[in-house]
């Protein structure tokens, strides 16, 4: 967004990270309720480079996945994420984003909050939506952290809702 706003219509957030500027993931995460939650359980830290040097990937507990990130889903659809998760790099999770109101500032965005997630609990999900000022939150009642499984309609309903949303003016960040 930051690189190719004029590329970008609109920005759909669903159960994500919407960072601010100057803010990494790691920061926003840090600001989460409940430090000692199931997510930080989940994490395993992955060291490529050798226990002495900074961690270079994340990987999640798979006997956590379920509670975490699937606790609305399908026994089906989590055993078939399940096999496919693979650890996230560890850099980007530190890096602090540089965000200017004239690139991603003027990508019209949206989130969808989904309001049964174990992952990024709902407080935080409107926490990252006042400080950022999306133009319109949508809420997927239900759904956990992974609504393409959980609530596959709902979802397809919302973005659709928001794909024939007219055109307006570029807004605030």
């Amino acid at each position: 967004m930051e690189a190719f706003p004029n590329k970008i219509a609109k920005a759909v957030f669903v159960a994500a990270a919407m960072l601010k500027d100057g803010q990494s993931t790691l920061d926003m995460f840090s600001q989460k309720e409940g430090a000692g939650d199931l997510m930080r359980e989940a994490q395993i830290f992955l060291y490529e480079n050798g226990k002495d040097k900074p961690p270079t990937s994340i990987d999640l507990d798979k006997s956590l996945l379920k509670d975490l990130l699937f606790n609305q889903s399908p026994i089906k659809d989590i055993t078939l994420a399940s096999v496919s998760m693979r650890p996230i790099p560890f850099a980007p999770v530190l890096q602090k984003l540089v965000l200017t109101y004239s690139n991603y500032g003027s990508v019209r965005r949206f989130y969808i909050e989904t309001t049964d997630d174990n992952a990024i609990s709902p407080a935080l999900q409107q926490s990252m939506c006042e400080s950022n000022h999306p133009e319109k939150v949508f809420r997927l009642k239900g759904s956990d952290h992974s609504p393409f499984f959980s609530k596959p309609q709902a979802l397809h309903k919302l973005l659709v809702e928001i794909a024939v949303i007219p055109a307006n003016q570029p807004r605030d960040m």
